[in-house]
């Protein structure tokens, strides 16, 4: 396979970067494997460009062997979206020696070149004799270094697993109705979508079709006309503004949506590289939707190339956004932006540098879910707060600072201070029935805020949000006001801490960036069920290649008691090493000896036949 893209020379260095100007990967190691039995099934479809690209199917003999002796026991499935770890993930200070040889800080890393991005499927079924294996990994081809990225948030049955590809800048469509086994309904490639790029994360509406972010700007700089009639400029590929874009349920593009308002952002809080006429902050993140209220609301995180993409540090506090976007999607295929809202700053605003201040880099939103209930909450992840809106429809929603994370701090661990700037918060997400607010955070690195800082170290937290939804629509206030709040709750109707359990507790900075919670249950007739009684959650370590915010690269279960009280599932352990937590940093997987893996995303799913 040849790229020739002057992006992809940029992304990789050393070998691998060698290795793709001669035109072809070779996949190293991929003859011997610790599992035995590997039974391999592939799936390929035509993509719009004419070439096949494919999912391929490593399935462990041995455990589908031992699950179906179990007997009419059914299975939950645990999907994680992970990328090969390899030269291309180095971050600038592990660079040495450079290129040609493999040293200093690279000697982590297992294979030099790219190897196959994969969809693990793990068993997630309570007392099953194979908890906790990786019984499939689904390889994709022929693309390399996608760096996978997002799924949607919850998946339903019958839905399309909707996966995105941060670098290739495509998105795949997966058949999981025969769990173990996936087929591929289809790709979107960056030729279908050249109105944004980067794209980041998914919500499935209730027709199977999705909604797409896709953070970055259009793929060629310069004017792009959108077929609604719009026409924005943009700074070209990983630059602004970025776009919405609505996937049919084979990965078929419907529609294209720019993020940018016609006159512009705030040009004081929204910097773009290069320089735009009109400044914007429109590089949508996080995305969520309530279907009943005809409204989508977006978050603006940063401008990626000059975040992810690129392992220099950025040069401007304000390539990170403060901004979240409402829409109106009466028409489900033809979004209308209505409101662009700039989230409030806090009262630790001013003690550090303008990055860390509470309404930095919003990455994610979740919306409400029960009728009556109109708001919606929003994080920022350098910030390290929580924002809410009590009503989404408004033409002009109102936020207000919640939560600070540095209420949650001592939750992980008492030598933890309490200062939430920099907890490079992530996933975030409301409970089926309202009552909680679940919120994963990495922590704080050391040496982040001064020379002297010995950061904290990050987990997942719950928040009771039941008295400030109980508040209604119409609730106006006021949020965090003083840092002893921030540091401590605000009171009040403010959400309360209801449980917090530490990842990774001993390596500061090192926690879960992602999750996604478990809403099935298993029925008194043997089959799995959609519950609004959640019990668990899943969380994985693993942020973006060469960002510094790398992990353990360990997927973990959180269980998750009636009160929100949070303990780590200890029975969940690495077939390999036996310790809690599945670890992708592994010699050998179903597809071969590859090495280590970065997993970012995860979903909970049923087969078809065994979800009712």
């Amino acid at each position: 396979m040849r790229l020739k893209s002057p992006r992809w020379r940029k992304l990789l260095t050393g070998s691998a970067a060698l290795a793709l100007a001669a035109g072809a990967i070779t996949y190293t190691g991929a003859t011997t494997s610790a599992y035995a039995d590997v039974q391999v099934k592939t799936d390929s479809k035509t993509a719009s460009d004419g070439k096949s690209y494919w999912v391929q199917n490593h399935l462990v003999g041995s455990d589908l062997a031992k699950i179906k002796s179990e007997g009419a026991q059914r299975k939950e499935w645990l999907l994680v979206w992970a990328g090969d770890e390899n030269v291309a993930d180095t971050a600038v200070k592990d660079v040495k020696n450079l290129p040609g040889t493999v040293a200093g800080g690279l000697n982590k890393v297992k294979n030099a070149l790219p190897g196959p991005d994969f969809l693990a499927v793990i068993d997630a079924t309570k007392g099953s004799s194979t908890y906790g294996k990786v019984v499939n990994t689904a390889t994709v081809g022929p693309l390399v270094e996608n760096e996978p990225h997002h799924m949607q948030y919850v998946w339903n049955k019958g839905d399309t697993v909707y996966a995105g590809a941060l670098f290739a800048a495509a998105t795949y469509a997966f058949d999981v109705s025969a769990l173990p086994e996936l087929k591929l309904k289809g790709i979107s490639l960056p030729t279908q979508t050249l109105g944004g790029s980067v794209p980041d994360a998914y919500w499935t509406l209730k027709d199977g079709t999705s909604y797409g972010t896709y953070m970055g700007g259009p793929v060629v700089p310069g004017p792009y006309t959108y077929a609604n009639g719009q026409t924005v400029v943009g700074n070209g590929f990983a630059g602004s503004p970025g776009e919405v874009v609505h996937f049919g349920q084979n990965g078929e593009v419907l529609s294209q949506t720019s993020a940018a308002t016609p006159q512009g952002d705030n040009s004081k809080v929204c910097d773009n590289l290069p320089q735009l006429g009109q400044a914007t902050c429109a590089n949508p993140h996080g995305i969520q939707a309530r279907e009943d209220l005809n409204t989508l609301v977006t978050s603006d995180y940063a401008e990626p190339r000059n975040i992810i993409l690129d392992p220099v540090k950025q040069p401007s506090p304000y390539l990170r956004r403060p901004t979240v976007r409402t829409w109106d999607i009466s028409d489900r295929n033809n979004p209308k932006l209505k409101a662009v809202s700039y989230l409030p700053t806090g009262p630790r605003a001013n003690d550090y540098d303008p990055l860390y201040r509470e309404d930095s880099a919003v990455m994610e939103t979740t919306v409400t879910n029960l009728p009556g209930h109109k708001g919606a909450f929003a994080q920022s992840m350098q910030g390290g707060a929580v924002f809410y809106t009590p009503d989404i429809t408004a033409a002009e929603p109102h936020w207000y600072e919640v939560f600070d994370d540095g209420a949650a701090n001592k939750g992980f661990s008492p030598n933890n201070d309490s200062i939430g700037a920099s907890s490079n918060a992530g996933w975030i997400q409301t409970s089926p029935d309202d009552k909680f607010l679940y919120h994963a955070i990495v922590g704080r690195q050391k040496g982040t805020l001064g020379p002297d800082d010995p950061g904290t170290v990050g987990g997942v937290y719950t928040l009771n949000i039941e008295k400030l939804l109980a508040a209604g629509p119409n609730w106006a206030g006021p949020g965090i006001q003083t840092k002893e709040q921030a540091q401590n709750g605000g009171g009040g109707v403010l959400p309360t801490l209801a449980g917090a359990a530490a990842i990774n507790p001993g390596t500061p900075g090192a926690g879960p960036h992602w999750g996604t919670y478990d809403h099935f249950t298993l029925g008194s007739d043997g089959y799995y069920h959609n519950t609004d009684d959640v019990s668990r959650f899943a969380v994985s370590n693993y942020f973006v290649a060469r960002s510094g915010l790398d992990g353990d690269h360990k997927v973990n279960i959180v269980n998750l008691s009636p009160d929100g009280g949070l303990a780590v599932d200890q029975s969940f352990r690495d077939e390999f090493t036996g310790q809690v937590g599945i670890n992708f940093n592994r010699k050998s997987w179903p597809h071969g000896d590859f090495g280590n893996a970065k997993p970012h995303s995860e979903l909970f799913v049923v087969a078809d036949a065994d979800l009712k």
